[in-house]
């Protein structure tokens, strides 16, 4: 191996050893070698986009139910996201999904509603989004593909010793899956795993009943058998057998958090 590569190596080395950071609720370490004000300025500008393109929904009740449980949500996240501008938006689109961006901005298609039938489960929804924002999946995301992408080059790690490599709009779309249309904003089943088991933290944390999380999953999936393409929310999840034995295997923990938790109210049906 020659001097100029053993130098980019250790170089590109020292990069991600400095540039780690500890996923809340987990403690998982990975790696981040963006510019995390950045992707949150352009996260923010996407979803100004987003609510250009797409009719925001005037439903009241399907507005009501959001605000009240993402305003709760919100509050047991702070100290992970205590510089989020909150936004929690019903997108009038007739698709199951919902999704959370940098900055503390959550969608909801109208779609998602016709399968949650109280504040529990929608919670449980917004949670597990919001989640993965929290740990950060999409700065980890474009770091992978930045140093898969610029291996090699001196140019990406000289970028990176002297400011975080920059990022395109066109990349962080693609991160995001904006790239392949409206509800494909997806991550791998590792970090979906990972996002169910914060989100399920987050929403007992928040008072809400964390058994109906496990309703939601069985919802989504009788959505799916009667569908050829299965909801957004399943497409590159864990198979629901996976999430249910996930979930079932950490409930012991989060009722004790909701235990803890100092707000505390049975499921409000929404007819």
């Amino acid at each position: 191996m020659n001097s100029p590569t053993r130098l980019l190596l250790a170089a590109l080395a020292a990069l991600l050893f400095g540039s780690c950071y500890q996923v809340p609720v987990t403690g998982r370490k990975a790696v981040n070698l963006v510019d995390e004000k950045e992707v949150t300025k352009m996260s923010i500008a996407m979803f100004d986009g987003m609510k250009g393109q797409y009719r925001v929904s005037r439903d009241r009740q399907k507005n009501e139910q959001l605000q009240r449980v993402g305003n709760r949500i919100s509050k047991v996240v702070f100290w992970d996201m205590p510089d989020a501008d909150w936004e929690f938006i019903v997108f009038d689109v007739n698709q199951i999904n919902a999704f959370a961006m940098a900055g503390g901005k959550v969608g909801v298609f109208a779609g998602l509603f016709k399968i949650v039938k109280n504040d529990d489960q929608l919670a449980s929804v917004i949670a597990h989004e919001i989640a993965h924002v929290t740990a950060k999946h999409i700065h980890e995301k474009l770091s992978q593909e930045l140093a898969v992408n610029t291996v090699g080059t001196v140019g990406m790690v000289g970028a990176g010793l002297s400011g975080a490599p920059l990022i395109t709009t066109q990349a962080l779309g693609a991160a995001y899956g904006l790239s392949t249309g409206l509800g494909e904003l997806a991550f791998d089943r590792k970090k979906e795993k990972e996002a169910d088991y914060i989100g399920l933290m987050y929403m007992a944390r928040a008072g809400y009943d964390p058994e109906e999380a496990v309703k939601v999953i069985e919802a989504l999936e009788m959505e799916s058998a009667n569908q050829p393409v299965p909801p957004a929310l399943l497409s590159t999840h864990p198979t629901h057998p996976e999430r249910i034995i996930q979930l079932m295997d950490a409930m012991p923990k989060a009722l004790q958090e909701r235990e803890r938790s100092a707000v505390k109210t049975g499921p409000i049906i929404v007819k």
